[in-house]
């Protein structure tokens, strides 16, 4: 073997991060994560770009192999690892724990529970788990969701959809109870989160030039009966692993426990079974469970 490192550089390694985390997919993410996860991440204004070259590929030649990053938080790291390629698990933690900086935050390493060469590396070196992080999962080949559109609400083709009214939903969806209203574009951004300016800026970016492996069609969108947007999935569909990677999704307050989330996933698993999906991901939320997802995926966090 050929074993060398990179660096990623976000303008070139795009592609070769989705290869790695695609080539060594399965449902139960004992790799490490679906490569939706990182691209997701590092193309949204809320990830913090500054630290993105720590970032590090190894090669078997030309074949990435392994791949430590960070998601949102600098000092909460993530690992892909190539089955075959287990003795690299000392390399991989070695760099994590010496190039990545700890300021005064914990460095936390994050496992999935598949990845034991890792987790046996992370021990060995007095790294203990502090919790589990459980995900929902919705498996196409078992389940069914099939709730209706409530009535006095409509589904917007996302190809021609209204990227301020996009950007308003998303806004008053996840951010509006902390930073008030989106009526005000010059509102300063706090404690690090964004203003209704700086969203719709992003909105507008990925709906024009979205990033290299989203597929923003298949996108479910709700309005109201006044043609206001209330409810939107995003959705990242990954043929090569029959994965539905649902991302974000959120409704506006004033019509929560309406049933419109339950509603825009129900149309993706129409749209994207005759597809031949088979994993949809969701999220930690009682919600899921709820409506139907079956399985779940656990993600081990790791401290020293």
């Amino acid at each position: 073997m050929n074993i060398k490192t990179k660096q990623f550089q976000i303008l070139t390694d795009i592609d070769l991060v989705w290869k790695l985390m695609t080539d060594v997919y399965n449902h139960e993410e004992s790799n490490g994560p679906a490569a939706p996860f990182f691209e997701y991440a590092v193309t949204s204004p809320w990830h913090d770009k500054d630290y993105v070259r720590l970032n590090r590929f190894w090669l078997d030649g030309d074949l990435p192999v392994a791949f430590v990053f960070y998601e949102s938080s600098v000092t909460e790291l993530f690992f892909v690892l190539r089955p075959g390629y287990e003795f690299l698990a000392k390399d991989m933690i070695d760099y994590a724990e010496t190039m990545f900086p700890k300021f005064e935050d914990p460095q936390e390493l994050i496992f999935s529970t598949g990845q034991k060469a890792l987790i046996e590396e992370a021990k060995r070196r007095g790294y203990q788990k502090i919790y589990d992080e459980t995900d929902r999962i919705f498996d196409f080949r078992t389940g069914d969701l099939d709730y209706p559109l409530p009535e006095g609400y409509h589904f917007v083709e996302s190809r021609t959809s209204d990227p301020l009214k996009v950007a308003k939903c998303l806004w008053e969806g996840f951010n509006s109870n902390e930073y008030g209203p989106f009526v005000n574009w010059e509102v300063p951004t706090k404690n690090g989160g964004l203003s209704p300016h700086e969203l719709y800026q992003n909105v507008l970016g990925a709906t024009i030039a979205p990033s290299p492996h989203s597929t923003y069609d298949y996108t479910v969108i709700i309005a109201d009966e006044a043609d206001e947007y209330v409810c939107f999935s995003g959705m990242w569909w990954v043929p090569e692993n029959r994965l539905a990677y649902m991302e974000p999704l959120c409704s506006v307050p004033r019509v929560q426990h309406k049933g419109l989330a339950a509603a825009a996933l129900s149309q993706h698993v129409r749209t994207l079974r005759p597809l031949g999906a088979e994993i949809m991901t969701g999220g930690g939320n009682e919600f899921y469970k709820k409506i139907g997802y079956q399985g779940i995926h656990v993600l081990e966090h790791y401290r020293k």
